[in-house]
């Protein structure tokens, strides 16, 4: 599965810089996951490889926003099968804002 389609990738330009926008204003542009709890929320592409996302690693009281780096994301294998890591084909690209993935999140429910 591709992970960023064209039509991602056109919703990254639609949403921009979003350093001077608040959570609420903040469109989740694509999902992804793996390994079982790990879940990425990406929200804005700073560079061909670097994007800012909200990131849950299986413990929501840890959940945190920060860069990621789309080659090492692609390069982790989860044991014990070798799998990557997914694109929730299912989520609606910019269908959702960083502060409603947020709350969601860090109140133990699932986006």
């Amino acid at each position: 599965m591709k992970i960023l389609t064209k039509a991602i990738e056109q919703a990254f330009a639609k949403q921009g810089d979003t350093s001077q926008k608040s959570a609420k204003d903040i469109k989740i542009v694509v999902k992804l996951f793996g390994g079982g709890a790990c879940t990425w929320y990406l929200y804005e592409k700073i560079d061909e490889d670097i994007y800012m996302a909200f990131v849950n690693l299986g413990d929501a009281e840890m959940s945190e926003c920060g860069t990621v780096s789309m080659s090492e994301l692609m390069s982790i294998k989860f044991r014990p099968f070798g799998l990557g890591i997914e694109r929730d084909m299912y989520f609606e690209p910019l269908s959702r804002t960083l502060e409603d993935v947020m709350s969601i999140v860090q109140s133990g429910g699932h986006v």
